[in-house]
């Protein structure tokens, strides 16, 4: 059992691996994301079917990224490393022409110890194009950690002065894009007041990314850029003194870099999933900008009524999270507060620091609400957990796909921690989509149990 009477958070940490979905997954948004990239996956055939499989993408719709398949004679030294590297780079550049070229990192690379931050310097001088390391290995990182070593590693350039743009960029479309930035600005800082500039970091797609700077807009705030950008070559340019927010519980080492390298002051907010996390989020930037919130308590009780339908189906149900996609402590947080039980957060990572906000507003939402404060399992022991879910017998287990259906064999409802991670459910209005993930497994179990299903 490992729900208590404390006030406090409790932690423990197991002994067990990294049982998560592979951090290789990070291409999948992040080549979209950023429009103007390619990224080369540098590993074994395994890396090449799990990312194909894995994305669901045909080859023949000829995506933004490529894998650098890894053979014996790679391994065994017999080859040249970096020509066949230069090989592949010239290549993409003449078929894809990107601004920017990601190298991922990946076991292999690690265990045969590829001095790829080595070459990349020498080559990306030799080809003419920004050429960024990201190492995204499951050995050192769990599933969505995949991006924090890419923006961390895209946050390192931040830091620099970039002065080598593409040649052949095309400078119509720099013009326009200029000139419309121009006028936006210029209309923008007429209605908003002075405060520091603000980054926020974290993948995001852009509707939402539109719904958080409008939220911000009606506190008077601007944001003066993302990370990522939609574009490499408008990367934000970071200044001294200037805060930085994190948009996701998994960049704790993006914002490592964006304090030490580029001198930004993190605002360390709680993260905006669920109208509750939201608000704080909000409010967090409000103080740290020296703002007077607005009309956010208004917004909050708006979005909870229009949740109502889903939060009567869940409340008093019991809920496990085994830990997949660092996202275990905000989802936890917003599902206590829409009264359900949360018998245990397992997490692959838990920084205590970066995530300190959520965590207190975590403790918060469990006292006002009257239920127990969740053990935070780092690092769990999937073997103890199942044993521990059998005892329980949570309402629903939030889970990677690997135990999903011998938990469902064994009557346990659960739903996959990576929907989480496709579906919009970051500020106000995505808050229900949170909730018909979890809606969903219930519902459709009940309606198996009118039909006769026993076994559910």
């Amino acid at each position: 059992m490992t729900i208590t009477n404390s006030t406090e958070i409790s932690f423990e940490c197991e002994t067990g691996n990294y049982h998560t979905f592979c951090p290789i997954s990070c291409v999948a948004w992040l080549y979209q994301k950023i429009e103007d990239s390619f990224f080369l996956v540098i590993g074994t055939k395994t890396c090449g079917y799990f990312l194909q499989n894995s994305m669901g993408v045909m080859i023949f719709s000829e995506p933004r990224y490529a894998m650098a398949e890894l053979e014996e004679a790679d391994i065994s030294a017999q080859l040249k490393d970096y020509e066949e590297l230069k090989r592949l780079c010239l290549k993409i550049k003449k078929d894809r022409n990107p601004s920017v070229i990601f190298w991922i990192g990946t076991c292999t690379t690690e265990i045969i110890k590829m001095d790829l931050e080595g070459m990349a310097p020498k080559l990306e001088s030799e080809i003419d194009i920004p050429i960024v390391v990201a190492r995204a290995n499951g050995l050192d990182y769990a599933f969505t950690q995949g991006e924090d070593t890419v923006l961390a590693a895209i946050a390192q350039r931040c830091c620099e002065k970039i002065t080598n743009l593409k040649e052949n960029y095309n400078i119509f479309y720099s013009f326009i894009n200029f000139g419309k930035k121009k006028i936006n600005a210029s209309v923008d800082e007429q209605k908003q007041v002075n405060h520091s500039p603000l980054i926020l970091f974290g993948s995001l797609p852009e509707p939402i990314i539109r719904q958080l700077t409008l939220e911000l807009k009606k506190q008077q705030i601007k944001i003066s850029g993302w990370l990522p950008s939609k574009r490499y070559i408008e990367l934000p340019i970071l200044k001294e003194g200037g805060f930085v927010c994190s948009v996701h519980p998994y960049l704790s080492r993006t914002a490592t870099v964006l304090i030490r390298k580029g001198k930004c002051k993190l605002i360390n907010a709680p993260f905006p999933i669920g109208p509750d996390g939201t608000k704080a989020w909000i409010e967090k930037i409000c103080s740290a900008l020296d703002v007077t919130p607005i009309g956010l308590d208004e917004r909050e009780k708006q979005i909870w009524e229009s949740l109502e339908e889903y939060t009567q189906l869940i409340k008093g149900k019991t809920v496990f999270f085994m830990g997949d996609n660092l996202l275990e402590t905000s989802l936890a947080r917003f599902l206590i507060r829409c009264g359900m039980i949360v018998y245990e957060i397992g997490i692959p990572y838990m920084d205590k620091r970066f995530q300190a906000a959520e965590l207190a507003l975590l403790q918060k939402t469990c006292l006002e609400t009257g239920v127990p404060i969740p053990t935070i399992v780092e690092k769990p022991d999937n073997h103890n957990q199942i044993n521990r879910i059998m005892e329980l017998r949570p309402d629903l287990v939030i889970t990677g796909m690997a135990h999903a259906n011998p938990l469902e064999a064994r009557g346990i409802n659960t739903k996959w921690s990576v929907e989480f991670i496709f579906e919009q459910i970051h500020g106000f209005v995505n808050a229900k989509n949170i909730l018909k993930l979890i809606t969903r497994p219930l519902l459709r179990n009940q309606k198996l149990k009118a039909l006769g299903w026993q076994n559910f």
